[in-house]
């Protein structure tokens, strides 16, 4: 996009663009500037990511530099760690968006007794444990984990049923494929790092 030579302090706006499905921003507004030179940054803003970057760069730089904020913003969000007056607050806030408030826990708690679950629910006492190794995870995959126990509230076998109340969280593959990463990782066999001889 070519500079506006009538316009060249205010930004210029490139349009709002869709993320690839499944990455954890609903929208990317670019906006380019004269001023800016040579930086890139970018925020959150509500449910969209804001990149600004000079109004110089070309479509494939565009695109580029796009990518690596989206990935910088996810680093610096996962590094985030919530207590549990936070994580039952986000539950809240995940319940009333996705399942009408229906899902209504009476606790949830981080645990460090879970090493082979991500988490776990008790419909009975409705209780939700999530394991303490989800702390710095990117926010997706506790969203996902936290509905996913939420979910129990509801349904608590994992039948048609559940899988339907997960499906409005458009982010539910991207998490489990994060997660079937951990997993797989932690069985590979470990290898000492090659030393100089």
């Amino acid at each position: 996009m070519p500079a506006d030579p009538l316009h060249a302090g205010s930004p210029q706006r490139s349009a709002t663009s869709q993320p690839p499905r499944g990455s954890g921003v609903s929208a990317v507004e670019v906006r380019r500037s004269a001023r800016r030179r040579r930086t890139v940054s970018a925020y959150r803003e509500g449910d969209r990511t804001i990149v600004l970057i000079p109004a110089r760069m070309s479509e494939a730089e565009e695109q580029r530099w796009v990518g690596v904020m989206l990935d910088k913003l996810a680093a610096q969000e996962s590094k985030r760690l919530l207590g549990d007056a936070e994580l039952a607050e986000r539950a809240e806030q995940l319940s009333e968006q996705y399942f009408d408030s229906r899902a209504r826990p009476t606790s949830v708690r981080w645990v460090t007794n879970q090493n082979t679950r991500w988490g776990s629910c008790t419909p009975a006492e409705g209780s939700i444990r999530l394991s303490h190794r989800l702390q710095g995870m990117p926010e997706y995959v506790v969203d996902y984990v936290l509905l996913h126990e939420l979910a129990h509230l509801l349904v608590p076998g994992h039948g048609a049923g559940f899988w339907q109340l997960l499906e409005a969280y458009p982010r539910t593959e991207r998490a489990r494929g994060f997660l079937e990463g951990v997993v797989a990782a932690d069985r590979l066999p470990y290898l000492p790092a090659a030393r100089d001889e």
